[in-house]
């Protein structure tokens, strides 16, 4: 039995049993989509299989650089940074190729925890679409830059003049990727036994950039492969002397990095409910409203898709990333990209989303939003045909320009209020907030180069 085959407590229980490993590694997402982890003794593991495990609470409760949120009431310093229970997932057993074939499995906050955990949020959502009669489906596409750095020696360049792994555009090349092939099949054979398979991996256009496409899954699972893709991909560069980034833009004269997400609703039956044959585009009455949904809601849940300050770097003009909540019928110029042509293939593209989002959050943000719409009926407005950059945004429905005013937006947000609960709003918001005033008190160095001597 392959442990990506595993879905109960007592096969769990079988396979560790069993298994010549003295440990097992476990781990949690944080709100960021930051893995955090540590190794169990085997009888410990098979005690918490049952019972749950404790997880300082902190990892809820600090940002990606471990500094702690001083505007936050879910933990802190008034709680006294407490455990948190954790219930561990069977389902998501893995191997760790990268470790001789030890075993991985994911936890799940429980208790008040849940309420902000990342992947509890998008189980709620979820079982949301469950309730309604749907099953959700989705798949994540990254687009990824790979640097000839490693930890040390980023820090020591201070993150300026790296050098990046391939020189050159090169989008699509079968010659970076024959020369560079040991990498590549290293990436897709880790991928393989991970149990996030790529259906697709290829060079984009700029200095060491790739894109990779993680096959198609209910939902739940999708989003585990996507945040534990993120992840282990950066594992393996690094045993390759590389380092892989997932930031939204690292730099002005490139495109930014996508984590497009690609979503469709299955009935009981099977069906997916987005295909009409008779229909423009294939788009069915419920496509439709889904999508509707996805425009109305975009600009207000914006800050759980684009959810750090270099987010906003890249949502500009003509850089391959929407500016607006449009939508399109294979128009990658859209927000929205409707994707048709058989019952298989009917999908939405959520193309705001990019590398830098948690999985999780990103995930449960456009899934919501689309299901909003299907129970509110709501109608999308014409699809946008040619270049959707030259549209001009209504200002009732424009995107938030920061991250500040996107958090704003999210508070504000009654819909999201009802889909997510208010204490996931209310913390998830708070700390967007904190990542916004943590970032003024920086000096950049567009201000230096711009004021140090002419001011």
């Amino acid at each position: 039995m392959q442990p990506f085959q595993i879905s109960t407590v007592d096969e769990a229980r079988d396979l560790v049993q069993n298994s010549p490993f003295h440990s097992v590694k476990v781990g949690v997402f944080d709100l960021d989509g930051v893995l955090r982890g540590k190794y169990m003794s085997k009888s410990k593991f098979l005690s918490a299989l049952d019972k749950g495990f404790g997880f300082c609470d902190v990892v809820l409760g600090w940002d990606s650089n471990d500094q702690l949120y001083d505007n936050v009431t879910m933990t802190g310093w008034h709680t006294g940074y407490p455990d948190a229970e954790v219930r561990v997932l069977p389902e998501t057993a893995r191997v760790l190729p990268l470790e001789d074939g030890g075993f991985f499995f994911l936890g799940e906050f429980i208790g008040r925890a849940e309420e902000v955990c990342p992947r509890g949020c998008l189980r709620r959502i979820v079982e949301k679409a469950k309730d309604m009669g749907f099953e959700p489906y989705s798949a994540f596409e990254y687009e990824f830059f790979l640097f000839k750095e490693t930890p040390d020696s980023v820090r020591q360049k201070g993150y300026r003049n790296l050098t990046p792994w391939t020189p050159g555009n090169f989008g699509y090349s079968v010659l970076r990727n024959s020369v560079h092939a040991g990498f590549y099949h290293d990436l897709l054979d880790m991928c393989q036994e991970m149990n996030f398979e790529l259906e697709g991996l290829h060079t984009e256009t700029g200095p060491g950039v790739l894109e990779a496409a993680i096959t198609v899954d209910e939902s739940m699972a999708s989003a585990d492969k996507a945040a534990l893709f993120k992840t282990f991909t950066k594992v393996l560069a690094q045993r390759h002397d590389l380092m892989a980034t997932f930031m939204a833009k690292w730099s002005p004269h490139y495109p930014g990095q996508s984590g497009h997400i690609h979503m469709s609703l299955l009935d009981l039956d099977g069906n997916n409910v987005f295909f009409d044959g008779d229909a423009e585009g294939g788009i069915s009455k419920l496509q439709r409203h889904f999508i509707a949904g996805c425009q109305a809601l975009m600009p207000r849940v914006l800050a759980m898709v684009s959810p750090t300050i270099n987010s906003y770097t890249r949502l500009i003009p003509g850089f391959w990333a929407p500016t607006n909540p449009t939508w399109g019928i294979e128009n990658r110029t859209c927000a929205l990209r409707a994707i048709g042509g058989s019952p298989k293939a009917q999908r939405l593209e959520y193309r705001i989303a990019a590398a830098d989002a948690n999985p999780y959050l990103a995930l449960a943000a456009a899934l919501y939003s689309g299901l909003y719409g299907i129970e509110n009926e709501l109608e999308p407005d014409e699809p946008i045909q040619g270049n959707a950059y030259d549209v001009t945004p209504d200002p009732a429905t424009a995107l938030p320009q920061t991250l500040w005013e996107a958090a704003q937006r999210l508070k504000a947000c009654e819909a999201a209020r009802q889909g997510f609960g208010d204490a996931f709003v209310d913390h998830f918001a708070a700390s967007r907030e904190w990542e916004e005033r943590e970032f003024r008190r920086a000096i950049t160095d567009w201000e230096m180069e711009r004021y140090f001597e002419i001011i």
